[in-house]
């Protein structure tokens, strides 16, 4: 069967591109080779969250009678993992669903560029089916990179697939990496009674973020109990024994830990192998498909969006990137009434769901004074916030950054109770090239977390009333 539109891979962004698709008209089948919603819905996003609500909800029983009631309860490691695999079989259920919805043709296999317009489906059974198309998008995703020195065995090595279903709790684990996926699982196992190590290659933990929100998580972790090891490397595992022995190169010498389990999270690596790029003469660089701000290969008819492009390894970014691929293609095609805006990777918000929570987007003040800005900065502590103190939970801050000159939102940086859930006001603001002058005028719920966000833009312009 012909198709306009083939998506191969079924995450996140390849979904989200084939519901577009057929909603604007073009016949569309999505190729899949293992589950309807790809590692997001099944082993990573959505499961990593129902993981971590149940190590919440044993943190707060714990601290029970800060609030005033007696409680008490025990981990189910085994009832806790169940519940994440059904909430994430939920999630792929509903993407089914919204298939089924929008008359779009599921075939599962493990799917290969042939020729132009044409890919082979290897089933489960070992029998292939080509199918035709005349634009295929390629959403094959990611997987948990792997260090020479760190090869992963499933067992006693592994990646955040096996941290999510071990068939017991470890007593210990070292992650090794300190970037979402590993602060997320080092919170969620020490949560539980694990015995907890996190060994980061560079100075800080989550590198990536702004330097106050790492001295801050740096601080809470080692409150909570977990190890953090930075500037240090792990050159050598040993895996004879009943658990593992690390060499750990640090700042200072070498350390030797021993735990359990190593769990590597030190990044993800694109699903581009045995795809078919080099039959067709797709251009790939640095591990990454090479494309253009709409998408689009070198070879005309193929495009690519996900983690398999460059870019932030980001749930939200693969779909933003599937549907203006589609829009663009449709476009083309006269379904579309005009060419969609390309995507500002400045403007992407970032989340990690570790206990304080982080989330950010934009500038970091370093990097704003790097880019020749004279700014302003404001930082609200959670301390002093109303909902933070009612909740119970005063860890952590709102800071935000400011051009001096013009009053552009440059960055937000936070660390603290539900903060992921109010990041989207500073995306937007920044989108519509909202000043300080503009928020500060806008009026926030009282009490919420989010109005700790406008409590510190006055901070930076020096008219702080909560403080």
């Amino acid at each position: 069967m012909a198709y306009d539109v083939i998506v191969v891979g079924s995450g996140p962004g390849g979904y989200v591109a084939a519901i577009r698709a057929s909603q604007l008209g073009l016949k569309t089948a999505i190729i899949e080779k293992e589950s309807l919603g790809g590692i997001c819905l099944n082993w990573g996003c959505i499961p990593t969250k129902a993981l971590l609500k149940s190590a919440q909800v044993f943190n707060d029983i714990q601290h029970a009678k800060d609030y005033g009631i007696e409680a008490s309860g025990t981990p189910d490691f085994g009832a806790i993992v169940k519940r994440s695999r059904g909430v994430a079989d939920k999630m792929s259920k509903g993407v089914q669903f919204l298939m089924k919805k929008n008359k779009i043709d599921v075939i599962m296999g493990f799917g290969t560029l042939k020729a132009k317009g044409q890919v082979e489906v290897k089933g489960t059974d070992g029998k292939t089916t080509l199918v035709e198309g005349k634009h295929v998008i390629l959403a094959t995703g990611g997987r948990s990179r792997e260090l020479p020195a760190l090869k992963q065995d499933g067992k006693k090595i592994i990646g955040y697939r096996e941290a999510m279903v071990l068939p017991q709790q470890p007593k210990s684990i070292i992650v090794v990496g300190s970037g979402a996926i590993g602060v997320e699982f080092g919170y969620f196992y020490n949560s539980l009674g694990t015995k907890v190590t996190i060994v980061e290659f560079l100075p800080r933990v989550v590198p990536v973020e702004d330097e106050d929100i790492s001295k801050e998580l740096e601080k809470n972790l080692k409150k909570q109990g977990i190890t953090v090891m930075t500037s240090s490397e792990v050159t050598s595992v040993d895996t004879s024994g009943n658990g593992v022995k690390a060499k750990v190169k640090t700042a200072t010498g070498e350390a030797i830990l021993e735990a359990d389990v190593l769990l590597s999270a030190v990044g993800v690596a694109a699903n581009i192998e045995g795809i078919g790029l080099e039959t067709v003469g797709v251009k790939t660089d640095k591990g990454k498909i090479v494309v253009d701000k709409f998408y689009k290969t070198n070879v005309d008819g193929v495009y690519a969006i996900g983690d398999c492009v460059p870019g932030q390894a980001l749930a939200h970014v693969a779909s933003k990137e599937g549907i203006i691929c589609v829009e663009n293609i449709a476009f083309g095609e006269k379904k579309y009434k005009h060419q969609p805006e390309a995507l500002d990777y400045g403007n992407v918000p970032g989340c990690t769901y570790c206990y304080p929570e982080i989330a950010s987007v934009g500038f970091t003040e370093k990097q704003a004074k790097e880019a020749g800005y004279e700014v302003k900065v404001g930082k609200f502590p959670l301390s002093a916030s109303g909902k933070a103190s009612a909740a119970g939970h005063t860890e952590g801050f709102v800071k935000v950054i400011f051009d001096a000159k013009y009053g552009e939102w440059l960055g937000t940086h936070m660390i603290g109770y539900n903060v992921t859930e109010i990041i989207a006001e500073t995306v937007v603001g920044r989108k519509l090239e909202t000043t300080y002058h503009e928020v500060l005028n806008s009026i926030h719920p009282h009490p919420t977390i989010s109005e700790s966000v406008k409590d510190a833009i006055e901070v930076a312009y020096g008219e702080a009333i909560h403080l």
